[in-house]
């Protein structure tokens, strides 16, 4: 597949969503309809990685806006290009930690639905401290939710999908309203997922709605 080549920053700059550094930045809340110029509803991905779930589904519902959260620049840049070269209007990207933004960025009850699609598993048990998915996370998950919002995940690692499943359940504010196989019509199309279809791995997934 033929690498796309990375557009000047000052191209990007349109499609880049800045925070100021931390610490010495003071927290204020995203105001989104200034951010996207429009009122339209926001979802957001954290960890989208070359952008492939952002760039199809931005194309295929340009109702709605979208924010990428990716904490390696080069992979915001990677994808800040792809959306560029599309002129998609409802896409920003954020290089940011997922969890410090949506605890701290995200104004409450804000988002329509947000989409975390194989994050990292940090196999090494000593490592697990380092998974995104966390009771704090799926905590900002529900604050940052509309009542009617919906999260959205999925992963090759039936372990940390246990978790993932025993987290939401344990959350008061969600609901989980669907758990699909991979022959689901629910398809997010990450490049990991396409890794992982190639070899026969199963997908798993669910949903949950913010009750609340």
């Amino acid at each position: 597949m033929r690498r796309s080549t990375r557009l000047p920053i000052e191209a990007l700059a349109p499609y880049l969503l800045e925070l100021p550094a931390r610490p010495a930045r003071e927290v204020t809340p995203l105001d989104w309809k200034a951010i996207f110029d429009n009122g339209q509803p926001v979802e957001i991905e954290v960890g989208c990685g070359k952008g492939l779930f952002l760039l199809t589904t931005a194309l295929a519902r340009p109702e709605v806006n979208f924010l990428g959260v990716e904490i390696v620049r080069k992979y915001q840049l990677f994808t800040a290009t792809r959306i560029a070269k599309r002129s998609l209007k409802n896409v920003r990207l954020s290089c940011a930690d997922a969890r410090t933004l949506l605890s701290e960025n995200v104004p409450a009850a804000s988002v329509q639905a947000v989409h975390v699609y194989f994050p990292d598993p940090w196999w090494k048990r000593k490592h697990h401290k380092r998974r995104v998915f966390t009771a704090e996370f799926v905590a900002s998950v529900a604050r940052v939710l509309r009542p009617g919002g919906h999260l959205h995940v999925a992963t090759d690692v039936e372990e940390y999908f246990g978790v993932m499943r025993e987290l939401i359940a344990a959350s008061t504010d969600l609901q989980i309203v669907d758990s699909l196989d991979s022959k689901s019509e629910f398809d997010c199309l990450t490049n990991f997922e396409r890794k992982a279809r190639l070899i026969g791995k199963p997908i798993y997934r669910a949903s949950a709605i913010r009750t609340g």
